[in-house]
């Protein structure tokens, strides 16, 4: 064997476990992103408490529509690997004198057509299971949709929106940076996009701050549902501070945080989450961040994200 070929084999060998240094090193730096890295914890809010006054023939009912086969690790930094969610889509049916509104419409009659308008690497990824249309559910137990005031989106992805087109002409309740977002086009808001005579109604946060935020919009007038800007996530993604005739408060903050240990934890989503799903990672910290201060203020207010089964399970099934 020559000098020379004993050499180039020593240069091969040498690059090859150089190679796999820097691919170990690599995948370990992309694990460390799942790790927990919990960010400064804010003081509490100490604004006064806003009024509310829900009417006694006011109501909300959860509409579970399908879910989506995640872990933990997925949801929030530090979330177990071995942890197996379900990750909801939920429709919330609120009833009330002055008209109701679906908040969110979940998974709709269509997801099986509509599915096949997302990248092909989202398709991959996603295993959903469907659990009924909001739509055929509200059929089921005899709702009449003339009732329906509007669809108020907490945002206009995918899974957000899938049932609005078994809503023709319900109005679709949104602020205009979310109507811009939807018509710019994009990956996420395809299912909407392509829903045909959407009835968009956009509505301003006329009304001063609530709770830290510093704008809101008073959907009925009486402080039952209450609105605010939270974006990041999408331009113009909200909260939606509900308030029931029994007192019980309901933070439904969309994709704020995809589990509530993202909110009590102050866990972000992972690297490549946030990477992938948030248009402003930044506003979406502070809005963690405002949220959390207002848990801390108000520890029975019932935190919950649209993706998390556990804050709607204190609502009742449509029934």
């Amino acid at each position: 064997m020559s000098l020379h070929s004993v050499t180039r084999r020593g240069v091969l060998k040498a690059a090859l476990a150089a190679a796999a240094v820097v691919n170990y090193s690599a995948a370990a730096a992309f694990l460390s992103t799942y790790g927990p890295a919990p960010l400064d914890r804010p003081r509490p809010y100490e604004g006064e408490l806003p009024p509310a006054l829900p009417p006694a023939g006011m109501a909300a009912f959860r509409i579970p529509t399908g879910f989506n086969h995640r872990t933990a690790a997925f949801g929030y930094r530090g979330g177990p690997f071995s942890d197996q969610r379900d990750f909801a889509s939920t429709a919330v049916l609120v009833t009330h004198p002055r008209g109701d509104l679906l908040i969110d419409t979940g998974l709709g009659r269509q997801i099986d057509a509509q599915f096949h308008l997302l990248p092909a690497s989202l398709q991959a990824l996603t295993q959903y299971r469907k659990l009924g249309a909001a739509a055929d559910q509200l059929d089921a137990v005899g709702y009449d949709p003339a009732a329906l005031r509007g669809l108020l989106l907490t945002h206009a992805h995918w899974d957000h929106t899938s049932g609005v087109a078994d809503f023709p002409g319900v109005p679709v309740l949104l602020p205009q940076s979310e109507r811009d977002f939807i018509a710019a086009g994009g990956a996420f808001t395809q299912f909407i996009s392509a829903t045909p005579n959407v009835n968009y109604q956009v509505y301003d946060f006329e009304d001063g701050p609530y709770l830290g935020f510093s704008r809101s919009h008073d959907v009925y007038g009486d402080g039952a549902l209450v609105v605010v800007p939270a974006p990041g996530h999408t331009p113009g993604s909200v909260i939606a501070f509900m308030t029931l005739p029994d007192n019980r408060r309901f933070a439904l903050v969309g994709d704020l945080a995809w589990q509530r240990e993202g909110i009590t934890q102050l866990e972000e989503r992972p690297w490549l989450a946030r990477l992938q799903d948030d248009i402003d990672p930044g506003q979406v910290r502070d809005n963690l961040l405002r949220m959390y201060a207002v848990a801390q203020r108000l520890p029975d207010m019932i935190l919950a994200p649209a993706h998390d089964a556990r804050g709607f399970a204190n609502l009742p099934l449509l029934s």
